[in-house]
């Protein structure tokens, strides 16, 4: 018996999934309807369009940038998938996408991801909205599994603050390790000796980074690390808080908090304050990423400034030019853009007591 095109393409889902031209088998209309349908043209008759939304349905059919390119181009549709505790990160990463989007003529969606929803819902539901491309900020861009869903579905990615190498997207980032271990290394220049560090969670490579960059630093200077020096946190300010509260319980305490980011090290302050420490005459606080809350905190933080309104802006360049690309049939190489940290010392450091 004659295998239907619904058939297969669900038999092709286990490998390369169902393409565009499975849709119009299925649906007994050219490659140029089906891409007329999935754009969202007018020029396809009621009866039509149901039957190709049908045969979607059943194929389970992810729209690609390629097979919209066959109606034309048009202005393309980005999606910056977020799932970062940082609200003040997002904030910046946000300023940097719109501005650029704008500027590339390209419509910015603002899609949440939950951990726990399996890659091919969320392929799914990114095609639904007919998406071209696909920005991954820290911490998504270092997740494998969803890098490797979205490229499989043929989606181009631009990783925003990458840690970790990978065969498929894009990638704008520092080098984190080499930032925390500037900080470090002033911290120390200004005669501290015990220093303690709220690292990220452990569940993110950024985290083992900026630790590493701390750590070398105390090497380099003849320091050991007191296990007790290093607290966890998730990238909060409640989780900076409770971190710095047990470093200051320590006996003695540290004189200087290096903060993984600055929600954390806002957290840090607030526990100084709480403990009536006058910062930075009896303790500085070092914070990571200069967003807007280290330029809003009393005293103003001393902090690596990683430049994530550009890193975004220069990620939705990037997407936006290989969008543009896959519309002419061409093929675009993958590029790894390295942006400079700037270590920015504002009020809340100084030497020790």
């Amino acid at each position: 018996m004659e295998e239907t095109g619904v058939n297969r393409g669900r038999r092709r889902r286990g490998g390369e999934g169902p393409t565009v031209a499975d849709v119009a088998r299925a649906a007994g209309v050219s490659l140029m309807t089906v891409s007329r349908v999935v754009n969202g043209e007018s020029r396809v008759s009621v009866e039509t369009r149901s039957r190709v939304e049908q045969a979607i349905e059943q194929l389970n059919y992810v729209p690609n940038p390629a097979a919209r390119s066959l109606a034309g181009g048009g202005q393309c549709r980005l999606a910056l998938l977020y799932d970062n505790p940082s609200a003040s990160f997002l904030s910046e990463l946000l300023v940097g996408s719109l501005d650029q989007a704008r500027r590339s003529d390209a419509q910015l969606l603002l899609e949440p991801y939950d951990p726990g929803e399996p890659t091919r819902a969320l392929v799914s539901r990114l095609g639904k909205h007919r998406i071209d491309g696909v920005l991954l900020p820290a911490p998504l861009g270092d997740q494998a599994d969803v890098v490797s869903a979205l490229a499989a579905a043929g989606l181009p990615l631009a990783r925003v603050a990458a840690t970790v190498a990978m065969p498929h997207g894009h990638a704008v980032e520092i080098d984190d390790e080499a930032a925390a271990h500037a900080m470090a290394r002033h911290l120390i220049d200004l005669g501290h000796r015990r220093i303690g560090f709220i690292a990220g969670s452990a569940r993110y490579p950024v985290s083992a980074l900026r630790l590493a960059g701390f750590e070398r630093a105390l090497r380099e200077a003849g320091l050991s690390l007191e296990p007790g020096l290093v607290a966890r946190g998730d990238y909060t300010y409640r989780a900076g808080l409770e971190a710095a509260e047990q470093l200051l319980s320590l006996s003695p305490r540290p004189t200087a908090i290096f903060a993984s980011n600055d929600d954390m090290a806002a957290g840090a302050m607030a526990a100084a304050h709480r403990h009536g420490l006058d910062v930075p005459r009896d303790l500085s606080i070092c914070g990571f990423d200069d967003t807007a809350t280290a330029r809003s905190i009393w005293p103003e933080l001393t902090t690596i400034r990683q430049p994530a309104a550009d890193m975004a802006a220069r990620a939705v360049a990037i997407l936006a030019e290989h969008v543009a690309v896959a519309r002419r049939h061409q093929a675009m190489a993958q590029r790894v853009e390295p942006m400079s940290f700037e270590l920015i010392r504002r009020a809340s450091d100084g030497p020790p007591a």
